[in-house]
């Protein structure tokens, strides 16, 4: 074998780093902004260097941001922040940019709101502008994933999970996206496979016609296969490698009939490229199987049946050696660039399919053909704060002109920005009934509260979302249940006062500090109209009367202040109830409340637990009868006997009354 050197060379772009992989990413990134902004306050004079490294990593492990212990402190620290410079947050010396520091003002103000032309967050503006400027080299291509990634669902009008992970990121020209735009419509109409895809995108590259070359040319030694093999980190992980293709070898070219041995070469292959080796050489894997069915475990579809010689064996060793090696890396990819992109607030992601949200569709729609020229080019304004004009001439844009793309579309007449939100908000109102239509049904609500009880998080992500914190999806999911309660009435997603992603599902920040639910009810019948102040909280004991009992208080003091509605008031709700938090909220029916020289006397506040809601789901109770038993209550002698636990008893009767 003549002696060279074949490098690996990156074939597709990724934002972020799998060596910091995280859920809650947005919550994680104000978290380090935050942080960042604090420890350069105790460092007169910064350098990012091997000894300031070590010592962030101990101030985020000092601050709770990480637990464990790194073998590499400083290592863990360039990690745990490297993404925030790939979006240009802060520099590569861990400086905060001026665009970081447009979004540590919003983390740390807590003003979240939407107020921009796409109406989504304030957060999720400024990374939307971050990513539409982010770049990737790609073996000397340059390429902005996120635009690419526009475009590609512009044109196809959506992508399934499979498409995103495994065609979008092999994007990196402008003479290869159009390849692969076309092939994903290909792949659609069961023309191609994935397999078929990424082999063409790597055998474009130069390194892997010279390894191919080689291989076929040479003598195949477990040095050979780590040499063409271009292992991105250490070549003598690819040393299994070499059994496989021995085994392989023998079984379909020599007749050999050592099954197992085969099936033992694939397992020696780690993780994902294994389980597609096995799948792709085996239709059952199971050991006591292969030895007593041998042959006939072997798949019919094995593309090794069809090689006649040695040569065409290597062709096809080859081949699925790099596909399966790069399908793997997409795979690890995806995630990260999932969390990224969904940062922006503009791309749905459900049922294993990403769309473009309503607004975000037509306006892209408009200025994609003059956005798109830039998609293969860098911006050099990538740590600076700018408007979405600085970015692209595309934002030169008459927002009248999507205003009648969304009327021809949808056959309404919408004229203005207050029509268009109007019509917005009444389209997420109709997919977030969707949602609990499908998601959160009572089955689902009860198995959730249950959840909560025993915190089992892991659990309540699985079937919530793992981009909020547990405490958040409480107050989520007792909103979606408090909404069921009381009939849907009223705006549920303006009752919220909750931070959520285009596929409304809830997302956590690093700021907070107001009511976590507020409902507004009309007049009717049953009450008179109030707002209820729904307060939730998984503390439990000495921590609920410490973070629960001011809080709860002062949040309804405030608003009755505010509003000067005498019927507002307070349900405060939680996994458990500690007994003398539920007695100072009782009492506060006699205890004035003053603010700047105002002062209100008494308020209300009922408090129940999980296991009660769960018997009101159940009960199929409405707010309509729960009003009554509240006031009824409420009204009654502080000295009542067994007070707290006859409200809960009566509030959970076998009633169904409207």
């Amino acid at each position: 074998m003549r002696t060279v050197n074949i490098p690996y060379q990156s074939f597709c772009w990724v934002i972020g780093t799998t060596s910091f992989r995280t859920a809650k990413l947005n919550l994680k990134i104000e978290e380090q902004l935050l942080l960042l902004n604090e420890f350069y306050a105790s460092n007169s004079a910064w350098n990012w260097d091997s000894s300031s490294q070590e010592k962030y990593y101990d101030f985020m492990k000092e601050k709770g941001f990480l637990s464990g212990a790194a073998q590499r402190k400083d290592k863990d620290a360039r990690e745990k922040t490297s993404g925030l410079v790939d979006i240009g947050l802060i520099s590569s010396d861990r400086i905060i940019t001026e665009a970081g520091k447009e979004l540590l003002e919003i983390t740390s103000s807590g003003r979240f709101e939407s107020d921009n032309i796409l109406n989504i967050s304030r957060d999720s503006f400024v990374y939307l502008k971050q990513l539409l400027k982010t770049s990737n080299s790609i073996s000397g291509d340059i390429v902005r994933p996120f635009i690419v990634t526009l475009k590609a669902l512009l044109k196809l009008d959506y992508l399934t999970y499979d498409e995103f992970m495994y065609f979008i990121p092999l994007i990196s020209s402008k003479e290869n996206a159009l390849l692969i735009l076309d092939n994903i419509k290909r792949f659609r109409h069961g023309e191609i496979t994935f397999e078929d895809v990424i082999y063409s995108k790597l055998f474009q590259m130069a390194n892997y016609k010279q390894a191919l070359e080689l291989f076929l040319e040479s003598e195949v030694t477990e040095d050979l296969i780590c040499l063409i093999g271009m292992n991105r980190k250490s070549r003598k992980y690819d040393k299994p490698y070499f059994a496989l293709y021995q085994n392989i070898r023998e079984i379909f070219l020599n007749s050999g009939n050592d099954y197992e041995a085969l099936l033992n070469a694939t397992r020696a292959i780690n993780q994902k490229p294994g389980v597609l080796w096995r799948n792709l050489i085996f239709q059952s894997t199971s050991l006591r199987k292969v030895r007593s069915d041998g042959e006939n475990t072997l798949s019919p579809e094995c593309p090794f049946w069809a090689v006649s010689s040695e040569q065409e064996l290597k062709e096809v060793f080859f081949e699925y050696l790099h596909v399966f090696k790069a399908m793997a890396t997409l795979a690890d990819y995806f995630d990260l660039n999932r969390r990224y992109f969904n940062l922006t607030g503009i791309l749905i992601f459900e049922d294993e399919t990403i769309k473009l949200d309503l607004l975000p569709k037509y306006y892209f729609s408009e200025v994609i053909a003059t956005l798109y020229l830039d998609a293969f080019s860098k911006n050099d304004d990538l740590a600076r704060s700018v408007d979405l004009l600085s970015i692209s001439k595309a934002f030169v844009i008459d927002i009248n002109e999507i205003y009648k793309l969304l009327s021809l579309d949808l056959g309404i007449s919408i004229t203005s920005s207050e029509q268009a939100s109007t019509y917005i908000n009444d389209e997420r109102y109709r997919r977030f009934n969707k949602l609990i239509d499908e998601k959160f049904t009572d089955d689902v609500l009860i198995e959730l509260l249950t959840c909560f009880e025993k915190r089992e998080d892991k659990r309540v992500e699985e079937l919530v979302t793992d981009e909020a914190a547990v405490p958040t999806i409480f107050e989520y999911v007792l909103g979606i249940i408090w909404y069921k309660v009381s009939n849907r009435q009223g705006n549920i997603l303006d009752f919220m006062k909750l931070s959520l992603e285009a596929n409304l599902l809830p997302k956590t920040h690093a700021a907070g500090g107001y009511a976590d639910i507020i409902y507004e009810y009309e007049a009717c019948q049953s009450y008179p109209k109030h707002s209820l102040l729904l307060e939730a909280t998984l503390s439990d004991g000495a921590n609920q009367r410490r973070m629960e009992m001011e809080p709860v208080s002062r949040h309804l003091g405030d608003y009755r202040i505010r509003y000067s509605n005498p019927f507002d008031y307070s349900l405060f709700i939680s996994t458990y109830l500690d007994q003398n938090v539920v007695s100072d909220f009782r009492y506060r029916k006699i205890i004035p409340y003053t603010r700047d020289d105002e002062t209100i006397t008494g308020m209300k506040i009922i408090s129940i637990n999980t296991d009660t809601l769960k018997k009101i789901i159940v009960n199929q109770i409405k707010y309509s009868y729960l009003y009554g038993i509240f006031d009824k209550f409420h009204e009654l002698p502080l000295e009542t006997p067994d007070w707290h636990s006859l409200l809960l008893q009566e509030a959970t009767n076998e009633y169904n009354l409207d």
